[in-house]
Formats: structure tokens, C-alpha cells, sequence
């Protein structure tokens, strides 16, 4: 779906970027806090801090995403029936300064037409976007007018790629593939079936090494990070749970 190379920016109106989370700490590593969940207050109708909502025409159906107590920490619960829709923190980032990513994420269940070759079967119950600015030197004389005439209708640039890490449910841990929409988007299996579902797993990537391995060459700076459980293709149900979002610098 083209949704998915285009969600964190054409599909929000008025984008701006937020450098709010930058920090360090007071050792060696560097940290940037960008989803800090667990520090929020757990009530109803309440978002995280710095954080929206991020739909897209033609679906009318919405992924319902809440605040919620687990095991007394708060986190994110999205909980999708046949819908699709994300959360999104619009800010840049420099890869290159704070090239890892950690997180925890759980999933009730995986989908049995979930499918991460196909079109058809392009919903997972829990994945994690990461959008890079638009930089006109990457891309083509006609590709440049592309993004061109988008910018023309929304008023941004979207993303010039993106890295999905996601929850797939048969595609082998490990993989790399793709998105079946589109080339933009790269896909990397992080976990994968039902084996470890209503467990809550800690994540790791170096998303530096892996921008290199999927496009070849240096990331431009990100233009946001967003969350999404969606099961509009499948037609499918599930929730997908997510912990705090770290970015940090090498030690």
C-alpha cells in the first residue's frame, strides 16, 4: 500500500519536527527519549506526549490505540478489527549520532493471512516506523517531480524511505524484504509467528547499519517515528502493545 511510504508526513497536515526529546545522559552514551510511555498517565482518551494520531483516505475504519496499567507500567495498547491507523512522533534525528533503537512491544496474536510478500497480506499486529526527510539529491529527475507535486498538494515533502521493523507472522525472523506497495519501504521481520505472543519482548537494532544494508548508501535525517497495528488487508483482529522508545548513541 502506498500508505506506506507516505503515512508519517503527506497524510498529517501542518507537519513540524520536534527536537524536544534530545538528551544525554551523564555517561558516555547518549540517549533521545522518543516515545517515553511509561511516564505518562494512564487515563481515558489520553495520548503520550508529543505524540498523534495518523490516518489515511479511503480508510474508515481506525485502530484504537489507549493508554494502558501493564503490570503497572504504562504503555500503548492498539487494538485493530479489519482498520488501520498509527501514532506518530514527528522529530529529527541524526542516525549517524544515535544510530540504536530499543523498544518492548507484545502482540495477542499473529494473523493467518498475514503475509509480508503480498498485498494482500500486508497488516501486522505491531510494527515501528522509521521515515527519512526528503532529500532531493537521492532520488531522479522524475521522481524528483513526483515529490515535487506532492509537496504541491500537501504542503511537505514525504519521506524518502522508510524502515519498518515489524511483527510478522510466518516471513522468518530475520528477513528483509520490500514493502509490497512500494520500494521505499524496507521491511525487517524482528520477531516472528505466535510462539512469544502476550510476552513482552525487548528490541535492539542499530538502524545506521541497517539503512546502510537496505538502500546503500547514508540516512538522511529522520522525519518521524510512528507505531501502527493495523489489519485492514487481512480483515483480521489482534492488539499490538508497545513500550518505551529509546534512541542512543554507540558505547
Amino acid at each position: 500500500m502506498l500508505r506506506a511510504l507516505i503515512i508519517v508526513a503527506v497524510s498529517i497536515a501542518g507537519f513540524t519536527t520536534d527536537n524536544s526529546a534530545f538528551a544525554s545522559s551523564a555517561e558516555k552514551q547518549k540517549i533521545l527519549h522518543v516515545g517515553k510511555f511509561s511516564t505518562a498517565i494512564a487515563e481515558p482518551g489520553s495520548m503520550p506526549a508529543n505524540w498523534e494520531v495518523m490516518t489515511f483516505p479511503k480508510i474508515s475504519q481506525h485502530t484504537r490505540y489507549k493508554l494502558i496499567k501493564d503490570n503497572g507500567v504504562t504503555v500503548i495498547q492498539g487494538f485493530s478489527n479489519a482498520s488501520a491507523s498509527g501514532l506518530i512522533r514527528k522529530i529529527r534525528i541524526d542516525i549517524k549520532e544515535f544510530p540504536v533503537i530499543e523498544w518492548k512491544w507484545k502482540i495477542s496474536n499473529v494473523y493467518k493471512k498475514g503475509n509480508a510478500a503480498k498485498k494482500a497480506g500486508d497488516d501486522y499486529p505491531a510494527r515501528i516506523y522509521i521515515a527519512f526527510e526528503f532529500d532531493s539529491k537521492r532520488v531522479g529527475i522524475v521522481e524528483n517531480a513526483k515529490f515535487a507535486a506532492i509537496k504541491a498538494i500537501h504542503g511537505e515533502y514525504p519521506p524518502v524511505a522508510s524502515i519498518s521493523y515489524i511483527w510478522g507472522s510466518s516471513t522468518p525472523k530475520g528477513t528483509s524484504l520490500p514493502n509490497p506497495y512500494t520500494d521505499r519501504v524496507k521491511m525487517v521481520i524482528v520477531e516472528s509467528g505466535a510462539e512469544l505472543a502476550n510476552t513482552w519482548i525487548k528490541e535492539k537494532r542499530n538502524i545506521y547499519k541497517d539503512y546502510l544494508k537496505l538502500f546503500g548508501n547514508d540516512p538522511p535525517m529522520t522525519s518521524g517515528v510512528a507505531i501502527m497495528t493495523d489489519s485492514d488487508n487481512t480483515g483480521e483482529s489482534a492488539a499490538g502493545f508497545y513500550g518505551d522508545i529509546v534512541f542512543k548513541s554507540e558505547n
